[in-house]
């Protein structure tokens, strides 16, 4: 979006938006791209459609004049066997356009929150920063926080580590590493003391072993949690059969554990 904005300032572009589909489609309606005299950003979904797509865009800021929305049957004539239908708007867009398209364009974020500046942490944010998440990203160390996160990426130093958990968005995904168990423990009991109370946080993921899972319950259980509330804790977190224990291998597992989960509300 920002590389989209930017080379809008210096000359115009036509916008190609996925309008609506029917059956199989390569992106679903919404997904966008910006056509210009030399580039192209965003993506409707590949293939001869967005390769028609870009050529037709370009005559038209070439000064080439058409129907604005175009049906597309994604068959055959176009070398894609997709079988569905996908209708494309084209519009002309301007330096002038900016404030509309951004209100427009970008996407809805999930509200997640990152308990943990390590190694894991770090790999995970630079996973997830290209995804459609809202990151509240929380360690008791100040200095452990890049210089320039991600634009999606809220840096909050919150000592204790587990006060920040009040002010979580509703809904938020919580993931927990931080650099103590001890700390670990007391966010996750913050969380599930959230949950007795309000239950609206979409899900609390915890990194370790089944070993250290068990501590905690008991631990946990000692706290004065039941069996229903110990059953929202998630842990290990990852998708089963990534055995890889580097931490960029634990972040991709992880983040496709979290878009399993779907957007608030379909889970």
């Amino acid at each position: 979006m920002t590389h989209f904005t930017s080379r809008l300032i210096h000359e115009d572009a036509v916008l190609v938006t996925v309008e609506t589909t029917q059956g199989s489609a390569p992106r679903d309606a919404g997904a966008w791209m910006a056509v210009f005299a030399n580039d192209v950003v965003g993506s409707i979904g590949g293939g001869h459609l967005e390769f028609q797509a870009i050529a037709q865009a370009r005559r038209r800021l070439a000064g080439e004049v058409g129907e604005a929305v175009q049906s597309h049957a994604l068959g055959p004539g176009l070398g894609q066997c997709c079988g569905g239908v996908v209708r494309l708007r084209f519009e002309r867009v301007a330096a002038a356009d900016i404030s509309s398209l951004q209100a427009r364009l970008a996407p809805a974020r999930v509200p997640l929150a990152l308990f943990g500046g390590g190694h894991v942490g770090k790999a995970l944010v630079n996973t997830l920063a290209p995804l459609p998440f809202a990151i509240t990203w929380v360690d008791s160390r100040d200095e452990i926080f890049p210089a320039d996160p991600p634009a999606n990426v809220h840096c909050e130093h919150s000592d204790p580590v587990q006060g920040a958990v009040a002010g979580l968005a509703p809904h938020s995904r919580v993931l927990i590493m931080s650099f103590s168990h001890a700390q670990d423990l007391d966010v996750v009991a913050a969380c599930l003391l959230r949950q007795r109370e309000r239950g609206d946080l979409a899900c609390i993921g915890l990194i370790g072993s089944a070993t250290k899972w068990a501590t905690f319950r008991h631990r946990l259980e000692q706290r004065g949690f039941g069996e229903s509330e110990l059953a929202q804790v998630t842990c290990p977190i990852g998708l089963p059969g990534i055995a890889g224990k580097e931490p960029e291998v634990i972040a991709v597992s992880v983040a496709a554990q979290l878009l399993q989960l779907g957007a608030p509300g379909q889970r």
